[in-house]
């Protein structure tokens, strides 16, 4: 239950995450071909002269404190790291109020290991030096450790003291849903504009959420526009404990079962000025994912490490703001307990999120409110289902979505894109197709067409104005969609935001009207801002103003009656602009220029995007920027679903929490190099853990020139992204399978059969996101949460809980290694079982393949790969069993007809649960209101059957069937219906 108690500092104790001797070794260095912002150096070099007058002048403090602290730590539990102490009363004010200073005393410094020490001096571009930061009342201490990476800050010198001013809790009251409190700091701070009174508001809404709100009571602020559930009662059982220091006031948030310290506030002073806020905890432990987004490893080194939050349009690259912004972590607890939790920060403003290896997090924001969720899970998977409930689950996505999708910058015309679809359509599969090693199911197929989704790039375009094509070269266009349409292929096309301004009056109907209508966004002075983007000056949509969703609408239905496209591709809507700003710049305000700027790439929140000062109907651009990639993706999900009356299909390259509700995304303009195919597996798991499980990257990579065996491997890779395009750039060659030799291409094409044949699953897994939160795509720490050997995993991963991938990541190889979590696992293809204690093991994989393997205890539901999609074409169903030591097994499957609006909400679908025990399958229909009559059981396969059958009987009658060495067990020729139940028996 809720305990609450005031602490006195000597109370305040908090978890130290120790590294763990176990944990996975991890590179996250720099790569030597990106190009980086130049960045100034923030702390004095350190020559050998200076450091030897240092060590000098500090031998005799050093030796001094030695004892001081060893007794320190010997006295502190193992698991407790230094508190700060409460500032002195009447302590003058640092760098405001009325200018005196009190110099933190150095005993007080000495003792603040380099782990904990929190930056007090974090403007970048400035050398810190002694008098900078005594002139804040922080200590300033040369670090002892080796000088920082690139890019990296390292330990900072300068950096709180243990009793540096903060706020003090003053009062508590009860309230219906938790507490309130009044927080109160009587010394300024170096950042103008402090907030000396602030309101806090503990909300124990549900019993694994907690919610905690920092408020000026005084004034309104800046609160992110997007709906969250309202606690109407308090938790009752809550699986966390809240404790609350007074002075300094911090907050404790413990695990009841356990004791774990999953947030604390008390180590380091709390910012609340008006343009700078600044909050920091200690984390559990090491293990920390999510904050995107960013180009980095799956988990995050903690050693120093500053991400930045701020939309940008820049390919990706390491240490860099990237297109989305996800202020969401997961964390794992300590000890390999399984256990994790979540921390949720709603707030849009730029902001910068340090790490450090204390473990420690700083959040450090320069607008909005302090509004944070902590989620208690207990596991991984229920983390995200929590953090879900608070931003929205994502949407079902239209069948077709799942298909492959193929695209290009720069195919120039429309006759030479229809060109490359047909030859995807003429391109020919060998006569036998084996899905599954152990049964030939697939006969006498001859032609498939395995792109279901052709994209065009801008280059449709008349001079890249949006809602247009260009009348010459893409005067066939309509035509090559229909086309497309009467081959149960779709047509997806790029949009831009923004709308050139520059067209002769009445000659471009989205900008006059947009002007009429007001939809654009404006400069202070009521001005419509211009920037410049493809078709030269240009003006922005407003998308938090609904007056614009509707002038969207119109714009987008004027269009489709001309090119009926299926879906929608949104690209440079951070937003982007090629000048910074505006043509005529920006005023010079405190928004333009705040106190404390982000590490924001190119140094100025302007930097090819638009003015901060600039006003939209809910708020300035400073308060709105981030979240213009999700308003745009909600408006073309909702004019999309009017125009269509079917499931709308987004794309969108920026995003916010809450975007899977609206879209799917894409990694970005990655390059075609083997170590950005790498990293997008990462960017596929954090974006699974941040509610967009309809995301991929560009297959074959999108700039530069691809290489054969790059490519083959990457869509392999690709082919279990659960959103699949094949993108290049304009003037690279084309990568499209055909474009490769006949041996690759092949190898390519099995690799989509083979996601073809595994849409059921798929879909399955999607619904089980959109109904319950759950990942499609996971990390294999979700599966095997008390196996540390699998939180730094990012070379392999999971679709749902069982079917396991190990795709080859590097040039020149035939073989790949893997871990394997223990337990019984059977290779995918042939049933051939392994039983790991926990161990990697080296596998074969010639070119044309890539390894997947199958849990134990599984039930998974695959298709016949053929000309169309499962949905349509009612292709037979195979269904493959991974039976555990103990002979059982479950699945499910999930069905509708593929692209009508919440199908489940309306109760239009089917499920199908399939469980194995003791040697017998059961099908029950636990769910039938769609006609599902005509899609039938094929065949069934069961991996692990011990002792060879000498009967199978299929609902009491006998069958036909197959019995292999490696005891797998086939049942043939079963024309079972799927609506109907029905039982697979062998003895």
């Amino acid at each position: 239950m809720v305990s609450y108690k005031r602490l006195s500092p000597e109370d305040v104790q908090f978890t130290n995450a120790a590294a763990s001797e176990e944990a996975p070794v991890r590179e996250e260095g720099k790569d030597p071909e990106e190009t980086e912002r130049p960045l100034l150096p923030r702390r004095p070099s350190c020559s050998a002269t200076t450091a030897l007058i240092s060590l000098g002048s500090l031998l005799l403090l050093v030796c001094g404190l030695w004892l001081l602290v060893t007794i320190f730590w010997l006295q502190a539990p193992s698991n407790s790291v230094p508190h700060r102490a409460p500032p002195p009363r009447g302590s003058p004010g640092t760098g405001g109020g009325d200018g005196s200073r009190a110099l933190p005393e150095p005993q007080a410094c000495g003792v603040v290991p380099e782990a904990w020490r929190f930056d007090c001096y974090p403007e970048r571009g400035v050398v810190v030096t002694r008098e900078l930061c005594e002139a804040r009342n922080c200590c300033f201490i040369p670090a002892s450790s080796s000088p920082p990476a690139p890019g990296r800050n390292g330990v900072p010198w300068c950096f709180y003291p243990p009793g540096f001013p903060s706020y003090s809790l003053v009062s508590v009251n009860a309230t219906d849903l938790g507490q309130t409190g009044t927080l109160v700091k009587t010394v300024k701070t170096y950042y103008p504009k402090d907030i000396l009174t602030l309101q806090l508001e503990l909300l124990y809404e549900t019993d694994n959420r907690l919610r905690v709100r920092i408020t000026d009571p005084s004034e309104s602020r800046f609160e992110v526009p997007i709906a969250v559930p309202k606690a109407t009662e308090k938790a009752s059982s809550p699986a966390y404990s809240v404790e609350l220091s007074n002075e300094p006031f911090g907050i404790i948030v413990k695990r009841t079962s356990t004791g774990a310290v999953l947030l604390n506030t008390t180590v380091a002073p709390l910012f609340y000025c008006d343009q700078f806020l600044q909050l920091s905890s200690s984390l559990s432990s090491q293990y920390i994912y999510g904050l995107g987004e960013h180009r980095s490893s799956f988990l995050h080194d903690i050693h120093w490490n500053t991400l930045t939050m701020w939309a940008r349009d820049v390919a990706p690259t390491e240490l860099t703001n990237l297109y989305g912004v996800h202020p969401f972590y997961l964390a794992m607890d300590e000890g390999g307990t399984g256990t994790a939790h979540g921390f949720f920060l709603l707030n849009s403003n730029a902001m910068d999120v340090v790490l450090q290896p204390g473990p420690a997090i700083t959040w450090r924001t320069i607008g909005g409110i302090l509004d944070f969720y902590v989620f208690l899970g207990p596991d991984p998977a229920s983390v995200i289902g929590q953090y879900l409930e608070v931003v929205g689950y994502p949407a079902m996505p239209v069948y077709w979505a799942l298909g492959y999708h193929l695209c290009r910058w720069g195919y120039g015309s429309s006759n030479a894109t229809w060109d490359v679809v047909k030859n995807m359509r003429n391109y020919r599969i060998p006569q036998d197709v084996q899905w599954n090693n152990c049964v030939c199911v697939c006969v006498c197929v001859c032609v498939c067409v395995f792109q279901d989704v052709q994209w065009n790039d801008i280059d449709y375009m008349d001079r890249s104005l949006d809602f247009t094509f260009d009348p010459t070269a893409f005067s066939t266009l309509p035509d090559m969609v229909k086309d497309l349409h009467s081959h149960g292929q779709r047509y997806v096309m790029i949009l831009d935001p923004g709308i050139s301004s520059v067209q002769p009056e009445g000659g471009y109907w989205p900008y006059d009207e947009g002007l009429r209508r007001g939809v654009f966004i404006n400069h202070t002075d009521g001005s419509t801002l211009i920037g410049k983007v493809w078709p030269g000056l240009t003006s922005f949509p407003d998308f938090s103003d609904d007056v614009t969703h509707e002038w969207w609408y119109d714009n987008l239905k004027r269009f489709h009656d001309k090119v009926p496209f299926d879906g929608l591709w949104i690209d440079m809507n951070e937003p982007s602009s090629f000048v910074d700003g505006s043509t005529v710049g920006c005023p010079d305000t405190e928004l333009e220029n705040p106190p404390y700027t982000p590490g924001i790439l190119g140094g100025l929140l302007r930097a090819k995007t638009l003015c901060a000062s600039a006003v939209q109907k809910t708020s300035s651009h400073y308060n709105m920027h981030s979240l213009y990639g999700l308003l745009e993706a909600k408006a073309s999900a909702r004019a999309l679903k009017r125009m269509l009356g079917k499931r709308a299909f987004v794309i969108s390259r920026s995003t916010f929490p809450s975007q899977g509700q609206y879209s799917g995304h894409w990694l970005g303009d990655n390059r075609s190099h083997w170590k950005d195919m790498y990293t997008s597996i990462a960017g596929m798991l954090t974006f699974n853990l941040l509610g967009v499980p309809l995301v991929g990257a560009d297959v074959c990579g999108f700039s530069e020139q691809t290489e054969e065996e790059l490519c083959v491997r990457w869509t392999q890779l690709g082919a279990f992204y659960p959103f699949t395009r094949n993108h290049n750039s304009i003037d690279q060659k084309p990568q499209d399978p055909p474009a490769f030799s006949p041996a690759a291409c092949s190898a390519m094409k099995q690799s989509l059969l083979l996601r073809s044949s595994l849409f059921p699953l798929l879909y399955t897994l999607f619904h089980r996101a959109h109904t319950h939160g759950h990942t499609v795509a996971r990390p294999l720490l979700f599966e095997f949460p008390k196996d540390v050997r699998t939180y730094g995993i990012d070379r392999q991963f999971l679709w749902g809980k069982s079917l396991m991938v190990t795709p080859v990541l590097d040039p020149g190889v035939d073989y790949v290694v893997g871990y394997f979590p223990q337990g019984l696992w059977y290779d995918y293809y042939t049933g051939d079982s392994i039983r790991s204690k926990g161990e990697e093991l080296r596998l074969k994989a010639p070119l044309e393949h890539i390894n997947l393997h199958l849990r134990e205890g599984a039930v998974i539901p695959t298709q016949r790969p053929n000309t169309t999609l499962f949905v349509s074409s009612g292709q037979p169903l195979h269904l493959v069993s991974s039976l555990s030591e103990d002979g059982s097994a479950g699945g499910e499957l999930f069905w509708d007809d593929g692209e009508s609006i919440d199908t489940f909400e309306t109760d239009q679908y089917a499920h199908v649960v399939f469980t194995v025990v003791k040697n017998t399958m059961t099908s029950e229909v636990l769910h039938d209101h769609v006609e599902a009559s005509y899609i039938t059981v094929e065949t069934a396969s069961f991996y692990g059957v011990k002792v060879e059958p000498t009967r199978v009987m299929v609902n009491s009658h006998d069958a036909a069937f197959t019995y292999r060495a490696n005891q797998v067990l086939t049942v043939t020729d079963l024309g079972l219906n799927l609506s109907q139940n029905f039982t697979i028996n062998w003895i």
